[in-house]
């Protein structure tokens, strides 16, 4: 994951890659690709034990990124995972696995790691969030090895999933007694389904704008790239590749461009079992994004208005 950095950084996009057959492969599988940038799971995202790491796998693992042009590598944590969930057990063997994961992503040398905040499960918002904190607290200090960052991704909003507005995540980085160590991820589709409308003319503008006032966009450390099957303010997860979603190409292209986000990691999560008219989706879908980043923005953009965030803050 890169830091900030002075003058115009190369454009990092890429995809989540398979490692299947061993880490080190899902380099590889960039490389014909072009990626500049990868994201992976470390482990089985469906099951709560994560093979752990060996000095053989990790030092193949450094040795094929290092000889790679990919500039930023980020892990997505398993799917089983939730900090706010009020049940005792199940947080705690949340804590335990996220604690394994920063563990395998330090022997791999990944420095981001990207995690949905969870469900608070009916006991509440307020309370949700100061079991996330506190559970990103205990995690990192059950992982010494790990110097890198939590990455908490912004949600769709679906049944009692934190993070559909900015606040959830800002009241989260203002909990944890580790928040230096925090950032965050916007997800396209997520931030569209929850209410944030980037099919607009100005729905970009408007929704990095709200990100700017309630976090920082200094704290963007990666994005999402997908195209939404469903509308804006449907609280439905649901990815559509680039441009045949109800998001549209237009937004895909502003942020890409958007010099504030030079050198945050752009990483496409759309589907990979369907074919787009006879080509891989992933080769497609970088094609797409590819043409949107050059592309010359337009010579006057409207301004972003200030409306009501999703959720009413």
């Amino acid at each position: 994951m890169p830091a900030r950095a002075a003058g115009a950084p190369p454009l990092l996009l890429g995809a989540h890659l398979s490692i299947a057959g061993g880490h080190h492969l899902a380099v590889e599988r960039a490389a014909p690709l072009g990626m500049t940038a990868l994201q992976v799971f470390t482990a089985n995202a469906n099951q709560w034990a994560g093979k752990p790491v060996d000095d053989e796998g990790a030092a193949r693992f450094r040795a094929r990124l290092n000889g790679s042009r990919i500039g930023a590598v980020v892990s997505h944590a398993g799917y089983l995972l939730n900090l706010a969930t009020p049940d005792r057990r199940l947080r705690d063997r949340s804590v335990r696995a996220l604690a394994e994961e920063l563990g395998r992503c330090a022997r791999l040398g990944i420095d981001g790691v990207i995690l949905h905040p969870g469900a608070h499960r009916g006991a509440g918002e307020s309370a949700g969030l100061r079991l996330v904190a506190e559970g990103l607290d205990r995690a990192f200090a059950a992982a010494p090895a790990f110097g890198g960052r939590i990455l908490l991704e912004g949600t769709a909003g679906q049944g009692t999933c934190l993070g559909c507005r900015f606040e959830h995540l800002r009241d989260v980085l203002d909990r944890a007694r580790t928040r230096a160590r925090l950032a965050v991820c916007l997800d396209t589709c997520h931030v569209h389904a929850a209410g944030y409308d980037l099919s607009r003319e100005d729905g970009v503008a408007v929704m990095l704008e709200a990100v700017d006032r309630t976090i920082g966009l200094g704290l963007v450390r990666a994005f999402h790239l997908n195209d939404s099957r469903r509308e804006a303010g449907s609280r439905v997860d649901r990815h559509a590749h680039i441009g045949l979603g109800t998001i549209g190409e237009r937004a895909f292209g502003e942020l890409l461009r958007d010099p504030r986000l030079r050198g945050v990691p752009f990483l496409l999560e759309t589907p990979k079992e369907e074919r787009i008219e006879g080509e891989e989706a992933d080769v497609r879908n970088l094609r797409v994004l590819r043409g949107l980043a050059a592309a010359k923005a337009r010579r006057s953009r409207p301004r972003a208005q200030r409306v009501r965030t999703p959720g009413g803050a």
